[in-house]
């Protein structure tokens, strides 16, 4: 699969731009695992064009964490052309990707994200404005399909939206009004691939969380690759999974460890080393602050008996020696538990 001149293989797997989740240290850690290309917190085209410093911050960039798209978001013409030419003269992203799908209230009420599948002619006339200014990147859009179930657009706005230059096409499975409840529905998401009017690729979204059902929804629905979002959470391992499980070739590990790889064990190992990135990359508080989240939905920890206290005490650490003595008393618990799941 390409995105404009950007070869991705056969059959990727990207990991989904996610706000306060991927930053560059979880970003570049999903690549070692597998990811075919991964994608920026989104940021905000107003506060980009008013040179605000943490939005700024988003725009950083390594050469081992390419390809990487960065995604923006706004509900504005003229401010949303401008952002994308701030994101491209300071990050040099591979790609730029527009929001049309965020469905939080603060963004979406607001006519941004997924508030644009109720001003479809503004979402198109902000993708051809951005899609002109920046003729040498590809430009992409990730969105949902539709606002609520009475008004599931998304088959006529793909052709449009491709209509406008972009060069993939991403589409969750769910509408603004389901936000994250309930199951995805692939159906019209495989419609969209099926459309012979459509050239450009379609990458699916929405409830991938393990390989078989990444190959499910690459045979059923025929989509040109699929996206895993908060499946990743506090298991960025399941890049490797899902590329083991579809037979592609995974990347060399850089992950230092005793133990075989895939291994409880080793699982915990990349816990640690996700927590070293984010401190290299902010600080010692707020980068344990920012994998918090990941450490409490860790698969790894599940099915433990009484680790409540265990599992405060981890998420209370504030110093990374600290929190890595805790997790090292972890080690002998998450290898003998019997009831991990395997995925």
């Amino acid at each position: 699969m390409k995105i404009g001149n950007i070869d991705l293989g056969t059959q990727p797997v990207l990991l989904a731009p996610m706000e306060d989740v991927t930053d560059i240290g979880f970003r570049l850690l999903c690549r070692q695992m597998g990811a075919a290309m991964v994608y920026s917190e989104f940021v905000s085209s107003d506060a980009l064009i008013r040179m605000v410093n943490k939005s700024l911050a988003k725009l950083q960039v390594i050469a081992d964490e390419r390809p990487v798209a960065i995604q923006i978001y706004g509900r504005d013409v003229d401010a949303m052309r401008e952002a994308a030419l701030i994101v491209v003269e300071q990050a040099h992203p591979d790609v730029l990707d527009l929001n049309f799908g965020c469905p939080v209230k603060k963004v979406a009420g607001k006519g941004a994200g997924a508030g644009m599948l109720q001003n479809v002619p503004q979402m198109l006339a902000i993708t051809r404005a951005v899609v002109d200014a920046l003729p040498h990147t590809p430009v992409t859009v990730k969105t949902r399909l539709g606002w609520d179930n009475d008004h599931r657009i998304i088959v006529d706005l793909a052709e449009q939206l491709q209509d406008c230059g972009i060069k993939a096409l991403t589409i969750h499975g769910r509408t603004r009004a389901q936000m994250y409840t309930g199951e995805a529905d692939w159906t019209l998401i495989g419609e969209v691939k099926n459309n012979p009017r459509m050239h450009i690729p379609i990458i699916g979204n929405g409830d991938i969380d393990s390989a078989e059902k990444a190959r499910m929804c690459f045979h059923r629905y025929g989509v040109d690759a699929v996206m895993v979002g908060r499946a990743t959470f506090g298991r960025p391992w399941i890049f490797r999974e899902i590329c083991q499980g579809l037979g592609k070739p995974c990347p060399a590990m850089a992950i230092s460890s005793s133990h075989p790889e895939m291994s409880a064990g080793w699982k915990l190992d990349v816990l640690k080393q996700q927590v070293v990135n984010s401190v290299e990359r902010i600080d010692e508080y707020r980068g344990i602050l920012h994998v918090r989240r990941h450490l409490a939905a860790s698969p790894i920890f599940k099915g433990i008996p009484n680790f409540r206290e265990t599992r405060i005490r981890m998420l209370r650490a504030e110093t990374m020696d600290e929190l890595f003595a805790i997790m090292e008393e972890t080690r002998p618990l998450v290898i003998n538990n019997q009831n991990i799941p395997q995925n």
